[in-house]
């Protein structure tokens, strides 16, 4: 029912906004509707705003006022097929491309960084390529790759950008240490319960070539700062 209701307000305020002025003058807001249609242009505006000049404003208005008014498409229905399937393609090449090029550019410069942290003396690199620099020692045990263990972290890229923080949500992270990425696993089963460490993890040790998320790019190396609080007990 809200839904619905939703619906028939965002509609009703469409049509309002149909039949206001050019779109050179500004409209007054002094009703609910008006109000409610100019918050709703923004946010179909945010919507599309990433498609760029893709978009061509004044044939977008044409089509959308003539489709509230019930007129007939310029474009039949074949075509409206055709045309959006041939630009969804152009935009998925688009963006293949571009993430190839950012994959390269993040290895390259992943690389560069791993190569000079390597040389440091507090920094010890394993056989996989994963570096690790202990800050804090402790003497409890040791977790292996099918425990399920409870940490802090803070998770950065290599130019101090946080995308993810267990002291940003006050809460620690739990997991199974086999289902996490590969330097996570290899990493921990170093440390000892209560000790921390900073982990600094080449992309094939971490997330790879698809990335995560909107922050952590294709061929990303990461830095991540753990603490291992405890082996949880089955």
């Amino acid at each position: 029912m809200k839904k619905v209701l939703i619906l028939a307000v965002a509609a009703s305020a469409l049509i309002a906004c149909s039949q206001q002025a050019p779109a050179d003058k500004q409209v007054p807001l002094t009703s609910e509707s008006s109000k409610f249609s100019y918050l709703l242009g923004q946010d179909v505006a945010a919507s599309l705003r990433q498609m760029g000049d893709d978009i061509d404003v004044d044939a977008f208005t044409e089509a959308f006022r003539a489709s509230l008014k019930g007129e007939q498409s310029r474009i039949t229905a074949e075509d409206a097929a055709l045309v959006k399937k041939a630009f969804f393609e152009k935009k998925q090449k688009e963006m293949q491309a571009r993430a190839r090029a950012d994959g390269e550019a993040n290895k390259s410069t992943g690389a560069a960084f791993l190569a000079a942290n390597k040389q440091k003396d507090n920094i010890t690199t394993t056989p996989s390529g994963l570096q690790y620099e202990v800050l804090r020692v402790a003497k409890g045990a040791k977790p292996v790759a099918s425990d399920t263990v409870k940490v802090h972290y803070r998770g950065t890229l290599i130019d101090g950008t946080e995308f993810d923080s267990s002291y940003a949500r006050g809460e620690p992270a739990t997991f199974p240490l086999g289902g996490v990425i590969p330097g996570w696993t290899e990493g921990l089963q170093k440390m000892s319960v209560g000790s921390k460490y900073r982990l600094f993890v080449p992309s094939e040790l971490g997330y790879g070539e698809r990335g995560a998320g909107a922050k952590i790019g294709p061929n990303a190396a990461l830095i991540f700062e753990v603490e291992l609080l405890e082996i949880v007990k089955k």
